[in-house]
């Protein structure tokens, strides 16, 4: 029986790209402005955070956003981000602490999902064997390795997983090495699965369409685990929820209220 009680989306950031960032080889030239999403998952037995987003002094701080977000090396530019957007704020608003979250799962490494684990220091951190290996060779300019650099309390894992009855790990590598998704099993309704960036977009699922990077040019993985998710959603009538798709978002119910 599912432990999971309900769940939060939470919007810690926006942010103005290309869209072929989103959907590999196709849509370049059409600007899209995608949420940037961390879920709080209350449940029996604690509260996980799935993502923490970036790291907001790396966006509000002139010296460290022309460090990390200069357009000659960094082309996707610097994410909208507001002090009140941090993830504290939104605990915050539920009267909670970061110390009241006991895990944070990380989909993966990258400086939009992994940065803020400065506002979370302290908490049990788990993330792939594999992802951790690709994030520290240094080849994918969208890691930035001070995100992750910190004396955190990891909890390196290796493949699928269940964290707690009604919220299993599943390994939809393709976009980065170690890629994760999230199957959690709400107490009403359909279970969802918190696709992170296996899927920026509906299209991504419908269409079948890669995200726009994938680990060492890796489209085939990134497709395998697209054709995971929708197998998993069609055989078990879960939602596939994409993680950067700005219409779908706000169709959701937007915090403080809540999906259970």
């Amino acid at each position: 029986m599912s432990q999971v009680l309900r769940l939060w989306p939470l919007l810690t950031a926006t942010h103005r790209y290309d869209k072929s960032l989103s959907t590999r080889n196709r849509g370049k030239g059409k600007i899209i402005q995608a949420p940037i999403l961390a879920y709080l998952i209350e449940t029996t037995n604690g509260r996980i955070l799935f993502d923490v987003g970036c790291d907001y002094a790396k966006i509000a701080d002139p010296f460290l956003r022309a460090n990390y977000y200069d357009q000659e090396s960094f082309s996707f530019g610097a994410p909208d981000m507001q002090e009140p957007q941090r993830l504290p704020h939104h605990l915050s608003k539920l009267g909670l602490t970061p110390a009241d979250v006991d895990v944070v799962f990380l989909s993966h490494l990258h400086f939009d999902h992994a940065g803020g684990l400065c506002d979370v220091c302290g908490t049990e951190v788990h993330v792939q064997q594999d992802e951790l290996a690709a994030a520290q060779t240094g080849e994918d300019v969208a890691y930035f390795a001070s995100d992750f650099a910190g004396d955190y309390p990891w909890q390196i894992k290796q493949g699928e997983y269940d964290l707690l009855p009604g919220v299993r790990a599943i390994s939809t590598p393709g976009h980065t090495a170690g890629h994760m998704s999230l199957w959690v099993e709400l107490p009403q309704g359909d279970p969802v699965v918190l696709c992170g960036d296996a899927a920026d977009l509906k299209e991504n699922l419908e269409k079948e369409i890669a995200p726009g990077l994938c680990w060492q040019d890796r489209e085939d993985l990134a497709l395998e685990s697209i054709r995971k998710l929708k197998k998993l959603g069609q055989q078990e009538h879960a939602q596939l929820w994409p993680n950067h798709d700005m219409e779908f978002f706000r169709s959701l119910r937007l915090f403080p209220h809540w999906h259970e």
